[in-house]
């Protein structure tokens, strides 16, 4: 690739006034274009045409307005942004789809990674290695062709490789642990421009770190993970009647504990708006959603195990049965156009009478709150259990998590976030300690983050980010402060 050329001004006339004049305090329009020089992707300076597509959100309550954005296709493309950032005193953001932006990344360099489409299935080893722009719906698609699958979350919208490093609970958790727990290896840029290949054996403390780090230690421009032999699974939903709330998650209650491993579930309470895509029995509705897979060799005892759930209250809607692992969304059903989300999770120890009844208490369908969702998932089996190699994520020790979501709109600003962490501390007396990285969502700062983890585990992180990022150049999104 070839420089750019850039040319003097005129010693007589000024040189015209271009978007990268405002590329922020101290970014004069040559070290744009030394950055341009050194990508093969585009770069984008603050008032060019196109950043804001370039660093458009899924989420869309956070707009970004960084300094610079780079479009990266491949790995010397990040390396090349990072020094180039590190160089001129600025922080590095990373976005790959925009569904889990925590603030706006303002005035970073913000290296977008959706360029970066690389899949490649060893179905011999039952690996697969994507690169960091991949969304879950390319890597499941391209494993299925070798009855392999890999640990999707509720959504194969989202990214592989940001979700995985926050933890990534999914449909399959409870029998084969979270998306992190199956990370071979992974390629990672870190603050001084480097690019390493991090696996249990090379740098054994940063694959630790990493796996459950979220983005504190640099980008991850590539995943090597273990792909599970499940070609499909018994799954599906089922919409119980509002007036049924009480009677169906108290049944969930005493009927999600006796499930095996290969069964994941979770209940929510829904509030629907009244939108042409949903179907008519849900549109603009109050339900209670129960959620199902069952992940085991006899898919007739998948079908039977949930049985005893369908008999709970009056079913509005709803279907349970074999799917393809491609098809797994059918589980969750969660939205695939862009949105303006608020949410927050917990972590309980247990689900009790009381539980339930504070649960519904607050966020029931007889409350008026401007929520969407709140969700409680079983935890346990595979995901209370350490990997071969251990790693660094939060929350094996509970039992249930908890997600409350809203419409992040601005009328409900200030109103949303009250309500949603009321609806957590109404269930405070049953907290276990810390939360899912993944389902921090709206934090204070960096003690908040910090506290997610077990004290020995964040210190540990801690120490790490001292010594990989001692100047703080990964600040966004869940990040620790090395300083602290």
């Amino acid at each position: 690739m070839s420089p750019t050329e850039v040319r003097p001004a005129s010693p007589t006339i000024p040189a015209p006034r271009t978007a990268a004049d405002d590329a922020g305090p101290g970014i004069p329009p040559a070290a744009v274009a030394d950055l341009r020089s050194r990508v093969h992707g585009p770069v984008y300076a603050a008032g060019d045409e196109g950043l804001a597509a370039e660093v458009f959100a899924w989420n869309v309550a956070v707009r970004h307005t960084p300094a610079v954005a780079v479009g990266a296709t491949c790995a010397a493309d990040v390396a090349a942004a990072v020094s180039w950032a590190v160089a001129h005193g600025l922080p590095v953001a990373v976005q790959a789809t925009g569904h889990g932006p925590v603030r706006n990344a303002a005035g970073s360099v913000l290296v977008s990674t959706r360029r970066m489409q690389g899949v490649t299935v060893d179905p011999g080893r039952r690996t697969a290695r994507v690169e960091a722009g991949v969304k879950w719906e390319k890597l499941l698609a391209a494993a299925a062709e070798h009855g392999l699958t890999g640990l999707c979350g509720s959504s194969s919208d989202v990214g592989v490789v940001g979700y995985t490093l926050g933890g990534g609970m999914g449909s399959l958790g409870r029998r084969f642990g979270f998306a992190a727990d199956a990370v071979v290896s992974f390629d990672i840029v870190t603050a001084d421009g480097a690019l390493r290949t991090v696996c249990a054996e090379s740098e054994p403390e940063l694959f630790w770190a990493v796996r459950g780090g979220k983005g504190n230690f640099g980008i991850v421009t590539s995943l090597e993970i273990e792909l599970v032999p499940v070609r499909s699974i018994v799954g599906g939903g089922i919409f119980f009647a509002a007036e049924d709330a009480a009677a169906v998650l108290h049944a969930f209650r005493t009927w999600a504990p006796t499930m095996p491993e290969e069964v994941g579930t979770s209940i929510a309470v829904l509030r629907l708006p009244p939108m042409e895509e949903l179907p008519e029995p849900l549109r603009g509705q109050t339900v209670v959603h129960l959620r199902y897979s069952y992940c085991g060799d006899d898919l007739a005892e998948g079908e039977r195990l949930v049985e005893p759930m369908k008999a709970a209250g009056r079913i509005v809607l709803g279907f349970i049965g074999p799917l393809r692992t491609t098809e797994m969304d059918a589980v969750h059903m969660d939205p695939k156009d862009p949105m303006p989300g608020w949410e927050k999770g917990m972590l309980l120890a247990e689900l009790t009478e009381e539980t339930v009844d504070a649960f519904l208490a607050a966020a029931g369908p007889q409350v008026e709150v401007p929520l969407v969702m709140a969700e409680i998932r079983m935890m346990g089996g595979a995901l209370a259990r350490q990997p071969g190699a251990p790693n660094a994520v939060a929350g094996r020790d509970a039992a249930w998590s908890v997600l409350v979501l809203g419409p992040a709109v601005p009328e409900l600003a200030d109103v949303l976030p009250h309500v949603g962490r009321g609806v957590l501390s109404a269930l405070a007396p049953w907290a276990a300690p810390g939360c899912m990285v993944n389902f921090l969502g709206d934090v204070a700062g960096p003690a908040e983050v910090a506290a997610a983890y077990p004290p020995p585990v964040a210190e540990r992180l801690l120490e790490l980010k001292r010594a990989v990022d001692p100047r703080g150049v990964f600040s966004f999104g869940y990040a620790l402060d090395p300083r602290g």
